[in-house]
């Protein structure tokens, strides 16, 4: 036949494929006598290429992610990169470097940055208690790496996180893009090509994927890191292993005996604390047990069953309530960054079941983004479920304020709140001082404003049952008003009350750091540290007593007995204004 005409299919030949839109395709090869391939249904296509683009997202997310924190009292920018090291740039000093604890291969370039303007910009007086601040903060660092390294993953992980989503839309909008371009027709051409190979595609992807993911992981040794011993200063603390470079080797090499001995003495200076705090508990819990069974009550408060009857014995006084219906709250003050108290305040507040725990301000010594480290260990000293309540104090700042919330504590900001049955007033402190600065007013308004304003809050509100605010001065307005039955204070470092302060109660708590004149705070302790423990009766509206737990700088911790808070007396008819 003429080559001009073509040749029918018999009866038993294959069919020809059709194209996608139902006709035969003239372009696509019959395969004689070889099985069709089976092509996967739609919904796995689509699974297997949502997966494989999440997997993309989730590792561009992961290797780009980064945060910028502190180190010491530097600004530090972390970024995750695939050496599996975790190197401190630390400029022309050098670098630090140790094995990272990432897996995958994951490492962590640390780049360290200056230390922040407010620290350093200081007058001539005031550079070397900046500098001796600087110290305190470099010992901060190491005495609690563990709280650095989890705010550090807390922060990569949210913006790994963020990332994703991002690489995502990103993702997903090129798709869309694509299915634009390509047109209806064009789509369902590459579809019948494609779909068929599903599975073969899917193979390659998954071992190109592996080899990326074993290369990545396998690290890249830098060539000037090779055979480098580790820094001997680290040996037995959380950076051993770590090895150094450049000229920070020679000062580490020097200096850095000194500053891990010092590490060491912080932690081993606590860690005894803790232990007599323990067996201070333990006495305690052990004696008023047995005078309960003497007395054959259940109650092991240290104060008698009955009520306590006023001074001028005018009113009858009702019986007191059962331990159980009492909230307790464990007050803490002063705490100028001493993280080396925060196992202690756990303690203390597991032994005693506290309810609540309020923090009466200067948290921080300075206010910096830098002291988040700071906020970062206390945030983790009340138990699980028991709430922190804050009124910070003139060496904290609206950052301090943030970075609180930011935890979950509740900031006094002005309003009352109410806290386990507690309504509480507070606010943060008019005032900052900045060491080495001075105090000034920072807010809008004055002291003497801000005591006004919430002494017109209170009577405004008629059913506070507790003022918390730093400075004890500022509650003088409400206290004298009679709308504030109990006020909490710190500020002074030094303990007084509770004693009756107009027609209200005020208490002052000692510093929970130790906090003596001209001291660090940082270290072991150099002043008594004091905690204080209050029980208020949610049906009495009322302060119960008080408890003061005590922990001096030779490590001896104590556990006073409870006690109770005074009746108010109403003032006499002389006394009142006319």
């Amino acid at each position: 036949m003429s080559d001009q005409h073509d040749e029918k299919p018999g009866p038993d030949a294959p069919a020809r494929p059709a194209a996608p839109s139902g006709r035969p395709d003239d372009d696509a090869p019959v395969a004689h006598g070889a099985p069709a391939r089976r092509t996967p249904p739609r919904w796995v296509r689509w699974t297997l290429v949502s997966v494989a683009a999440a997997l993309a997202c989730v590792v561009v997310g992961v290797t780009t992610a980064q945060a910028e924190l502190s180190l010491g009292p530097h600004e530090a920018v972390y970024e995750v990169d695939t050496d599996g090291l975790v190197v401190a740039d630390l400029g022309p000093l050098g670098t630090l470097e140790i094995d990272s604890p990432l897996p995958l291969g994951l490492g962590l370039d640390v780049v360290v940055k200056e230390i922040p303007a407010d620290l350093s910009a200081v007058d001539q007086a005031g550079t070397l208690d900046m500098l001796a601040g600087d110290l305190q903060n470099y010992l901060q660092f190491f005495s609690s790496p563990q709280e650095t390294a989890s705010t550090v993953a807390r922060a990569l992980l949210w913006d790994a996180g963020r990332r994703t989503v991002a690489a995502m839309v990103v993702v997903v909008a090129v798709g869309f893009g694509l299915r634009l371009l390509l047109g209806a027709a064009r789509r369902r051409e590459l579809s019948a090509r494609l779909a068929p190979r599903t599975w073969e595609i899917t193979a390659g992807v998954a071992v190109t994927s592996l080899v990326v993911v074993t290369v990545a992981s396998g690290g890249v040794v830098q060539p000037d890191t090779q055979g480098r011993p580790a820094s001997s200063v680290f040996a037995g603390t959380a950076l051993e292993g770590a090895t150094i470079t450049g000229r920070l080797a020679g000062v580490v090499d020097t200096y850095g005996g000194q500053l891990v001995g010092l590490y060491k003495q912080n932690e081993e200076f606590y860690a005894a604390a803790d232990d007599d705090l323990v067996a201070a508990w333990d006495a305690w819990d052990a004696t008023h047990a047995d005078a309960a069974d003497a007395s054959g009550s259940p109650s092991p408060s240290g104060t008698p069953d009955e009520a306590v009857a006023p001074p001028d014995g005018s009113a009858t006084p009702s019986p007191s309530p059962s331990d159980d219906d009492l909230v307790t709250l464990l007050v803490v003050s002063d705490l100028h960054c001493n993280t080396g108290m925060t196992p202690l305040i756990r303690t203390t507040a597991e032994r005693a079941g506290v309810d609540v725990v309020l923090n009466a301000g200067d948290t921080t010594m300075n206010g910096t983004s830098v002291e988040k480290v700071c906020v970062d260990s206390f945030a983790t000293a009340p138990p699980r479920g028991v709430p922190m309540v804050v009124s910070d104090g003139n060496h904290d700042s609206q950052l301090t304020s943030n970075m609180e919330a930011a935890r979950g504590q509740t900031v006094l900001d002005g309003k009352v709140v109410e806290v386990k049955g507690v309504r509480i007033l507070g606010d943060r402190d008019a005032l900052e001082t900045r060491v080495g600065g001075g105090t000034n007013v920072a807010r809008e308004r004055t002291p003497e404003e801000q005591a006004a304003d919430l002494a017109a809050t209170a009577c405004e509100d008629g059913g506070v049952d507790l003022l918390l605010i730093h400075t004890p001065a500022v509650g003088l307005d409400a206290l004298d008003t009679g709308c504030v039955p109990f006020q909490v204070s710190g500020h002074t470092h030094k303990r007084s009350g509770p004693e009756q302060v107009g027609q209200g109660i005020r208490y002052v708590n000692g510093s929970t750091a130790g906090a003596a004149p001209s001291q660090p705070t940082v270290g072991p302790l150099h002043g008594t540290a004091q905690m204080t423990l209050l029980r208020f009766d949610p049906e009495a509206r009322r302060m119960v007593d008080v408890q003061v737990v005590s922990v001096t700088p030779d490590g001896d911790a104590t556990i006073g007995d409870r006690e109770p808070v005074p009746e108010i007396v109403p003032p006499s008819d002389d006394a009142l204004p006319s």
